[in-house]
């Protein structure tokens, strides 16, 4: 029995990058042999056993064979006469194909080492165009070390099973983790970038890839498309380390203008009713989890509210609270909030700006807490009157918050929706 360590782990010390986890490879051993030292069995598709003290992974080494459509479509061997060569050759992309023995010798025969100074996202083999989940994992890592540009022959190979109908066999959960798994990169937009480039990008979210060649108000985006300006937002969110749901909101907060009618360019009116529909539509067709999919809906919907907050009378930002359920979900509002700020700095020269309008709401959703709702409740004889003295409470105590920016004046930096 010979123990190997693989992949990303031997890929981020190479890299200078902190290690997260750390798997194994065993080569000529039996799934006996391995329970027999204390490992415990967690693989369902083929032999992987955790360690019985560290509970780090070991896999059997294994060799795979296409069978049929899709990243199921394959079958496995796992045996003790399967080298560490043969488990290596399955691998995705060269720099995750290293290994590392216990002595500490590099074992790299597809040159992964050379990719990883070079900064090539380069594919092992051409066995590399029969896993559609590879192409998934192509623009995630290029997500992840940005730097890295993808060799031609890869994103050739990418573009075959695009045409080829491969990614069309992917099931919805596995998009999602994969897509989910990207937004959280340090840069986003490139995962998007490689998707759009192969072709996979119009088949996985069509709303997405429509963007591209759509005008922004001159005013506010002269030099750049909507799609652009949505690249640049996601990478705002990553930038201010933005939770998973942040993240997928702005992707799809401005999905409406993709289908402006050209005579209504570069306007885009009612774009944000439109964004609504196309953002339940996505979410659907993904299986998105509902605190992603609920924070979506609420970006697309009032983004263009909170940007105009600064010229809002106290009535109307009472109702904005009421609408997205600050008063009782702060947290989320929070989120909202956050992608907005995101959406303001997510053009030329506006990325370290301070937003206007989040400091604003935050105190008027403070004041608006602060109205003590039961003891209204108390003063009321007539029970159907409560809500209507309340939202009179909460309107004076939002308008006394809002006289200092009223006094001001000040509504410079506040863009369109």
């Amino acid at each position: 029995m010979e123990i190997f360590t693989v992949g990303g782990a031997i890929r981020d010390e190479l890299l200078g990058l902190p290690v997260q986890d750390r798997d194994y490879v065993v080569v000529g051993a039996s799934p006996d042999e391995m329970l027999a030292q204390g490992f415990k069995p967690v693989g369902k598709d083929f032999p992987v056993f955790l360690h019985p003290q560290t509970h780090a992974e070991y896999a059997l080494a294994r060799s795979e064979r296409k069978t049929g459509h899709g990243y199921k479509g394959f079958s496995f061997h796992a045996a003790p006469e399967v080298s560490l060569l043969e488990d290596l050759a399955r691998r995705d992309l060269t720099i995750n194909a290293i290994a590392r023995s216990a002595d500490g010798l590099l074992i790299d025969p597809h040159h992964g080492v050379d990719d990883l100074a070079a900064g090539v996202l380069r594919h092992v083999g051409p066995a590399f165009v029969e896993d559609p989940v590879r192409v998934l994992r192509l623009a995630r890592f290029a997500a992840r070390l940005a730097a890295f540009t993808v060799a031609p022959e890869t994103m050739a190979l990418a573009r075959r099973m695009v045409a080829n109908g491969e990614l069309d066999h992917l099931v919805a959960e596995r998009v999602w983790q994969e897509l989910a798994k990207g937004l959280m990169e340090d840069r986003p937009s490139r995962m998007f970038e490689v998707l759009r480039e192969c072709g996979a990008l119009t088949r996985l979210v069509p709303e997405l890839d429509c963007l591209y060649g759509v005008p922004q108000r001159a005013e506010v985006h002269p030099e750049i498309d909507t799609g652009v300006h949505v690249m640049m937002v996601i990478d705002q969110s990553a930038r201010r380390g933005g939770a998973l749901p942040v993240r997928f909101a702005v992707l799809l907060h401005d999905l409406g203008k993709g289908c402006t009618a050209s005579a209504d360019l570069p306007r885009h009116p009612g774009h944000e009713a439109r964004s609504v529909e196309l953002v339940g539509e996505v979410c659907n067709r993904l299986k998105v989890p509902a605190d992603c999919r609920e924070l979506a809906v609420l970006v697309a919907r009032h983004h263009g509210d909170i940007h105009r907050a600064p010229q809002l009378p106290a009535t109307d930002i009472v109702r904005l609270l009421e609408e997205t359920d600050a008063l009782r979900r702060p947290h989320r509002f929070e989120q909202l909030l956050e992608a907005c700020a995101c959406d303001f700095n997510g053009r030329l020269g506006w990325q370290d700006a301070p937003y206007p309008a989040g400091p604003l709401v935050r105190q008027a959703l403070a004041q608006a807490r602060a109205v003590d709702a039961a003891s209204i409740a108390r003063s009321c004889n007539d029970r159907g009157d409560i809500a209507r003295r309340l939202r009179e409470a909460r309107v004076a105590a939002v308008g006394l918050a809002l006289l200092p920016c009223e006094n001001s004046g000040d509504s410079q930096g506040t863009p369109p929706g």
